[in-house]
Order: C-alpha cells, then sequence, then structure tokens
C-alpha cells in the first residue's frame, strides 16, 4: 500500500518545517485530503495552470512547488482568474498542493545549497541570519578565476532560460569568494559587501539597486551575476525529489514504491532575448 498524504507531509515537513519560513510566507499543505493515497509525485518550481495539467497528465496524487500558489489573500476561487482555475484542477482532480518556499530556501541540504553547488563552491556558510533563519549562502572556489569563466561555467550548470545570464562587471576580474541566493537577492548587497564575496550570484535584479550597487563598488568587488529567478530555484528540485522517496522508503520498507518526477515544463515567464551583448562587448 502507498503512504497516505498525511504520511508524505510528515517527511516533507521534517524536511522544511514550516515554522523556519519567513513571516510573510505561506508554506505548507494548500490542497488534497490527508487520508489520500500517494503513488506519483510531481516536482516544480511553479504551481501554474500548464504545471497543474501536467501533473494530472501524469496521473500524479501530490504536486510539490516551490512558490506558493496562494500568497496573497484571495476571496475568490472561481475559474475566471488564473488562481481559481489553478485550485479548482487541483480538487477536481483529486492532486494535492504542498509549497516548500523560504523554508527550503534556509533548508540544509535546500535551494541555496543546490545553487552553491552549481557555483562550486566550498565550505558555504549562511550569508545573513533574517528572522533567525539563514539566507543564501557563502563560500569559496577551489581556485581563483576570471568573472567570464565563473559565469561560463555557472551557465553550463543551470538548466536552460530565454534570459540566460546576466554579469554586471569586467570579464578578466579575479574572483574565487562566491555568495549565492536563489531567486530575488537585490536587497542582500549590505550582507554580501559584509561576506567579502568577490561576486554575488541571484536573480530579478533591478536597474537601480545595481547600479547603486556597481556605484559603492567604484568598479571593483563584489560583482553581479543575475541567473534567472526559475533557473537558480530549479536545481533543488531532483535532490527534494531524492530525499523523499529515500525517507519514504526507509520509513516503511514493506509500502509500495512511491514514483517522484520533476517537471519538464520551464516556467521562467521569458521566452527570448534580442541583442544580448556578450563578454567583453560587441567588438
Amino acid at each position: 500500500m502507498h503512504p497516505s498524504l498525511a504520511d508524505v507531509v510528515r517527511v516533507l515537513d521534517g524536511f522544511y518545517p514550516p515554522s523556519t519560513a519567513q513571516s510573510w510566507d505561506q508554506v505548507g499543505l494548500v490542497t488534497g485530503d490527508a487520508e489520500q493515497r500517494v503513488e506519483r509525485v510531481l516536482f516544480a518550481v511553479d504551481p501554474t495552470l500548464a504545471v497543474i495539467e501536467e501533473a494530472r497528465g501524469l496521473g500524479a496524487d501530490l504536486l510539490v512547488t516551490h512558490h506558493p500558489l496562494l500568497l496573497k489573500g484571495v476571496h475568490s476561487v472561481a475559474t475566471s482568474t488564473a488562481k481559481g482555475a489553478g485550485v479548482t484542477a487541483l480538487v477536481v482532480h483529486d492532486i494535492a498542493l504542498y509549497v516548500a518556499h523560504t523554508n527550503a530556501d534556509v533548508a540544509q541540504p535546500g535551494v541555496n545549497d543546490a545553487l552553491a553547488t552549481a557555483c562550486g563552491l566550498t565550505d558555504t556558510e549562511p550569508l545573513a541570519v533574517v528572522e533567525g533563519q539563514p539566507l543564501g549562502r557563502v563560500g569559496d572556489l577551489r581556485a581563483p578565476t576570471s568573472l567570464a569563466a565563473f559565469t561560463a561555467a555557472l551557465y553550463a550548470a543551470l538548466p536552460p532560460s530565454a534570459g540566460g545570464v546576466r554579469v554586471a562587471g569586467p570579464p578578466d576580474a579575479q574572483v574565487r569568494r562566491v555568495a549565492a541566493m536563489g531567486g530575488a537577492g537585490d536587497d542582500m548587497f549590505d550582507h554580501v559587501r559584509a561576506s567579502g564575496a568577490d561576486v554575488f550570484v541571484t536573480a530579478d535584479l533591478r536597474h537601480h539597486p545595481v547600479l547603486e550597487a556597481r556605484e559603492e563598488a567604484r568598479g571593483g568587488a563584489p560583482y553581479l551575476v543575475d541567473a534567472g529567478h526559475w533557473a537558480t530555484e530549479s536545481l533543488w528540485l531532483a535532490g527534494a525529489a531524492r530525499r523523499l522517496e529515500a525517507a519514504l522508503a526507509d520509513a516503511d520498507p514493506a509500502a509500495s514504491r512511491v514514483e517522484t518526477h520533476i517537471s519538464t515544463l520551464r516556467t521562467d515567464p521569458w521566452d527570448f532575448v534580442v541583442g544580448a551583448e556578450p563578454p567583453g562587448g560587441t567588438s
């Protein structure tokens, strides 16, 4: 017999305790009956309508996503809105939804550990402690390298995305100490400077915060790398799926195996880029 949803949620809550989420966040079980059985689980970054349809086509009983479906208060789940259509599809097709967001960011291993590994970091430590929880990671590369070489290697380690990797800094600058934070991170610049990082890898970097940070650096470190929100956080999915499978098997070796799958959909909202400039300029 396959485990119940309650059994699976118990394991996931152990990996990513809801109490470790940031105060503004909404995590945990969103839809589903605690007594329903779980045979297939789909992991994804975003609970979009297309991902929910992917889960339905797969015959998944549980969808585990990083981003919440209902982060802000809603007053209707009518199918006239995308949120309402998503909730309705989940309920009608008996698909439970579980969210691990900032509690997965701070977990060890978690979202930021997966990004730190992709960056090639060793001996990482928290970039900052916010609300008592460790946000981001900072550590060293095995050897110094150029900013261009570092970002090329990072690009190769990330899943393909339309936006690629944006870099603020000279291609030939030497870097070794790296700060990393999956998802939006342009409110972390003070912590990055305090960490002594040569480069900061994150996403959703906006014009004014980046321009001000580069002005403060007077052209030097820390250099900034925007590697994309979806790309930096999707790295976590495979490890989370493997951990869940292993934990459920250890908890009840006689139980039927739970299948885990990683979403094949790229939920990065960008589709293409025109006129991207290579390292060193157009030339």
